[in-house]
């Protein structure tokens, strides 16, 4: 489990691939570091990945093909920069909304907007998951909880604002038009939103009978 509250952006300094397999070595702060052990779980621009090495201040993770082909991991080479969350320990504070880690698809951006003293992105996102995204509603980007600002539900399209702490701390400033990033849907409006298809889906002939 993870607050949304990216702790570092930290840079790829080895990728070794197998077939099926890639190994990601990233270098992390020290302040990242302190109770982290083989087996612990880590955010990688969103994902929820396994620490199986330490060495030093690099830690590394094995990523199998289904997260390869369902996130941009599989795109990251020795120079990326990623965001990083340790897992929430009990007690932590809540400062954006509980991602679990599980991607469920990318978004494409296709636009970026800078009038003065703001940032803002416009994603594309795949129409299946557009019943999931609301205006002023939660979405997970590369790991960060970000408010959506706005939507257009006609062309599957969202956006959001970055504030500078989030330029800096992330990188989201990094990104171009083009470029994918990894999206979480909210759990919580994903259930609600379910439910109600369901209960409509099941009792329609009912609720058209009424007067």
């Amino acid at each position: 489990m993870y607050t949304g509250i990216v702790q570092a952006s930290c840079p790829i300094v080895h990728v070794e691939r197998k077939v099926g397999l890639h190994t990601l070595t990233v270098s992390l702060p020290v302040e990242l570091l302190d109770e982290l052990v083989i087996g612990a779980s880590v955010g990688m621009d969103g994902v929820c990945l396994t620490v199986t090495v330490i060495d030093d201040h690099s830690v590394s993770f094995d990523v199998m093909q289904q997260t390869l082909s369902l996130t941009t991991l599989g795109e990251l080479d020795t120079g990326s920069v990623v965001n990083i969350e340790r897992s929430a320990k009990q007690g932590v504070e809540i400062g954006g909304h509980i991602l679990s880690g599980h991607i469920d698809n990318t978004v494409k951006i296709v636009a970026i907007d800078t009038p003065e003293n703001n940032h803002i992105i416009t994603y594309q996102i795949d129409p299946a998951l557009m019943p999931y995204v609301f205006s002023k509603g939660f979405v997970g980007l590369n790991g960060c909880s970000l408010t959506v600002a706005s939507i257009d539900k006609a062309l599957a399209q969202f956006s959001v604002c970055l504030i500078p702490e989030t330029m800096r701390i992330t990188t989201h400033g990094m990104k171009r038009v083009g470029d994918r990033v990894n999206v979480e849907i909210d759990r919580q409006t994903q259930v609600i939103v379910d439910t109600v298809k369901a209960f409509l889906a099941e009792n329609i002939g009912t609720i058209a009978s009424l007067p």
